[in-house]
């Protein structure tokens, strides 16, 4: 059920597994930023292009692409990112438990800030993978233009064949992606380094001075590129996310050994061939490659993007579940697609809600270049949180000063706050698709998690207090209920409140049986729980015991195998003599009660999605027995 540190990050494999562990994160982290150099260049161009592409303007945009690659991914996520680990994991939902463990839960700024982030990231799992597969397909233009109107059909015909394949799990796929993401790597830096001799002028990108010297001089064009120019490090978030499946070290090597010289390869290639000819400015990416070998390039090109697209489905299944353990979701089903590895994961409902947002995506914009300015925002957005984030892990974990801190990250979250406002003034057009869709899924995150809070203050309240009502039924007295032999298993989320399962029970069959639990499932703000923590018993009086089972955010919560473990500490029962009554709720909405009436419609609609707690925390079907209460919200 646990999965340790050493064996999700590979810290102590062998020079074998090590490399295995590097083309591995070549095909799974690196697949979304490798896909950049289709769109970025060619988008940052566009603004140019009705006065004419001049020299100046040209390698001051790659020295930009080429500097914010080095700032941001290298520096931030490669860096330092990669150190700042919740146990061995990362990403923003890892990051915010880690500074909710450190700081405590009621700090409303990180709450909110780690709901944004968690939003605008599954509006980058939508985004992704229609832009991603459009820009790749768009290449057959060049070939035969007659392909230009079947692209969209295309791309919608891929992805409903990507995302139908999800739940027969990615374990046999994902074994190519390390291999073909390399052989696109090197293919991006042979292109590169074929074109870079065309106008050798291209170096001067590698001065950041001439960065720094094109935004001077841009004006406000400057600032419109901005936001095509950040498309060069979209996926870089990925990084992060993905540290528990890989490790720091393989993740880092492979950005300097490979990823890294080839982006920066391709990009100078890319404009010394605008520079040498400008008319390439149009689609400057597949024009750097020979007629001979622009087929075969779409083709690897398409499969990079099929790739990019199934790095960031994962990741958007791996937050969903680290979201459900946290509390910002309702209990969705979970489905392990692999035996040995945990991080395989199939979430249907967040299967089928990528997949729509997908298709209405291709089928709204119709293009790539349309799509393009709509992506940056999610991207930048994600990025300032980060930012923000580790600026308080700064301080509440490594114990930073507040001005130390500030000199650190002030500089990286303007760079970043610059590139999100580029990205803001595209709201119009489309830009303000990735804003809906992150406010949509932060609505329903904030609901949920503040229903949930107000139930379980309401239900605390009206319940009776554990030990008083312990002392009662001890009582022996002529209305004592019958005892029957067995095991009985009660739920509750209030371990010091009598669930109210238990006081059905008595009340419709007046039975009690010899040996009955108080089992509350927690989840811990770290990624993963030792089995030596595992569980508790406190024995509260001859026939009742209160058993506390913890779980990790990243854990399979799966009761029936952690109950295991209480022979292992002297407690004695048998799963076929023992029941598990669980609550079945009903909720009814009232007016003028804890919540808007408008979080109340949605809050019902959200607890209409999560599945039977049988189902999630894995008890065994035909031991369960379910009792219906009504709830007034």
């Amino acid at each position: 059920m646990t999965s340790t540190h050493m064996d999700k990050t590979g810290d102590g494999a062998g020079r074998k597994g090590f490399v295995g562990l590097v083309v591995g994160a070549v095909g799974v982290v690196y697949g979304d930023i490798g896909t950049s150099p289709l769109y970025a260049f060619r988008e940052a161009l566009r603004p140019f292009a009705a006065d004419g592409i001049h020299e100046p303007e040209i390698i001051g945009l790659i020295s930009l692409m080429v500097w914010t690659l080095t700032v941001i991914v290298t520096f931030k996520y490669v860096l330092f990112l990669l150190r700042a680990d919740n146990d061995g994991e990362g990403g923003t939902l890892s990051l915010l438990a880690l500074l909710m463990k450190k700081m405590g839960r009621n700090v409303p700024v990180l709450f909110f800030a780690g709901l944004i982030g968690a939003a605008l990231f599954i509006g980058d799992a939508m985004i992704t993978p229609a832009l991603s597969v459009m820009s790749a397909l768009e290449g057959l233009k060049l070939i035969t233009p007659a392909f230009a109107e079947y692209v969209p059909l295309a791309s919608a015909a891929i992805m409903i064949v990507l995302f139908a394949v999800q739940s027969r799990g990615t374990a046999a796929v994902s074994k190519l992606f390390g291999p073909i993401t390399v052989l696109w790597f090197l293919a991006m830096a042979a292109g590169g380094v074929i074109h870079i001799g065309d106008d050798w002028r291209i170096l001067a990108a590698l001065n950041p001075l001439t960065a720094l010297s094109f935004l001077a001089h841009a004006g406000s064009v400057g600032l419109i590129v901005l936001g095509a120019v950040f498309l060069t490090v979209t996926g870089a978030e990925a990084l992060y996310a993905d540290l528990g499946h890989f490790g720091r070290r393989p993740i880092q090597m492979a950005w300097f050994v490979l990823v890294f010289p080839a982006l920066l390869l391709n990009y100078l290639g890319q404009g010394a061939l605008v520079l040498a000819h400008p008319e390439a400015a149009t689609n400057p990416f597949f024009l750097m490659y020979p007629d001979w070998a622009l087929l075969p390039v779409v083709i690897l090109a398409t499969m990079a993007t099929i790739i990019a697209s199934q790095a960031v489905i994962t990741g958007a299944f791996s937050l969903a579940r680290s979201a459900v353990h946290l509390g910002f979701l309702p209990r969705l089903r979970i489905k392990f697609t692999s035996e040995t590895n945990t991080g395989q994961i199939y979430v249907p409902s967040v299967n089928l809600l990528l997949l729509v947002g997908v298709l209405m995506l291709i089928s709204s914009f119709g293009d790539s270049e349309s799509l393009a300015t709509a992506y940056g925002i999610s991207v930048t957005g994600t990025m300032v949180i980060s930012t923000m984030l580790a600026f308080q892990f700064l301080r509440a974990v490594w114990g930073y000063s507040l001005v130390v801190a500030a000199v650190l990250l002030l500089p990286l979250f303007i760079i970043e706050v610059l590139f999100l406002a580029a990205n803001l003034l595209k709201i119009h057009d489309g830009g303000w698709v990735p804003v809906a869709l992150a406010l949509a899924i932060m609505i329903m995150m904030w609901t949920w998690t503040r229903g949930q809070a107000y139930l379980k203050r309401l239900r605390a309240n009206n319940e009776i207090p554990l030990d008083s009502f312990i002392r009662s039924i001890e009582r022996k007295s002529d209305h004592s209920p019958v005892t029957v032999p067995g095991t009985a298993v009660f739920l509750t989320s209030v371990p010091d409140r009598t669930p109210n399962v238990l006081l059905h029970n008595l009340k419709h069959n007046h039975v009690l049986h010899e040996q009955n639990v108080i089992l509350t499932v927690w989840t811990e703000d770290e990624p993963y729980v030792p089995d030596s923590r595992r569980i508790k018993i406190s024995q509260l009086s001859p026939r009742f015991v209160r058993l506390d089972i913890t779980f990790g955010f990243m854990d399979d919560p799966d009761v029936t195998r952690a109950l295991a473990l209480c022979r292992e500490s002297g407690f004695k029962f048998e799963i076929m003599k023992t029941s598990f009554y669980l609550g079945r709720r009903n909720l009814v909405r009232t007016p003028n009660t804890g919540l808007p009436g408008w979080q109340e419609r949605i809050f019902v609609v959200l607890e209409g999605f999560a599945i039977d707690p049988s189902d999630y925390f894995n008890l065994p079907s035909n031991r369960v027995v379910e009792l219906g209460e009504q709830i007034a919200i």
